[in-house]
């Protein structure tokens, strides 16, 4: 998609309503509900975290979205691919210059060249006890990255045609923090498997986007 027709309507986004669990619920691994049960008071008390979904575009004027590959760790989430983003440190001012400051960090684009649409639905992550707040932002330049090394295996460039293509949703089986290999719903993007709480969120990023273009 040519980014000056989705610069036009984007904005209109921002008077939606949010789909929440309705939109995160088409995307969720299987074993969720229970684990949500399981972990509702601790949820109560979970530290946040900000998370950039952020649309800019390429040397051809064509819309992509900035993921990440992270680095592989004795980690929940180690070697998945998630948004730009990490918790909330003492310096940041709110949620949204938490998401914006991440993002800076782990793939060097500054804070100036993000526009924030929209913040979306926050999601309990059990496996690591995070609150999430994913927001939605562009850059109306074309972007050049730089990796946070002990942090980002790799940046992955996504058409936003590929997010709103249904055949690229899929179901596949993942190992988990558990221990356990799953089946569950995925994004297949640029060859790389998308699950859990960041296909989550791009769910509803997905629902919201087909309104609107």
């Amino acid at each position: 998609m040519d980014f000056n027709t989705f610069l036009e309507s984007i904005v209109n986004i921002k008077h939606l309503p949010l789909l929440g669990e309705e939109a995160h619920a088409k995307l969720s691994p299987p074993y969720r509900l229970q684990l949500a049960e399981k972990y509702k008071e601790r949820r109560k008390t979970a530290p946040d975290a900000g998370v950039m979904a952020l649309f800019y575009p390429d040397n051809s004027n064509m819309t992509k979205l900035v993921l990440i590959l992270r680095k592989t760790y004795k980690g929940v989430h180690s070697a998945q691919v998630g948004f730009p983003g990490g918790k909330v440190e003492e310096l940041d001012i709110d949620l949204k210059h938490t998401a914006l400051r991440e993002t800076e960090e782990e793939i060097g684009v500054s804070m100036e060249q993000i526009t924030v649409i929209k913040p979306l639905s926050p999601l309990y992550i059990p496996p690591s006890n995070f609150m999430v707040h994913p927001f939605l932002g562009v850059s109306e330049s074309e972007l050049y990255f730089k990796m946070q090394e002990d942090e980002v295996e790799d940046i992955i460039e996504v058409p936003i045609a590929d997010i709103l293509n249904d055949n690229n949703i899929i179901q596949t089986k993942v190992p988990t923090s558990y221990n356990v290999e799953v089946e569950v719903p995925a994004f297949i993007l640029n060859e790389k498997i998308v699950w859990g709480a960041t296909a989550m969120m791009l769910s509803e990023i997905k629902v919201l986007l087909k309104q609107v273009l």
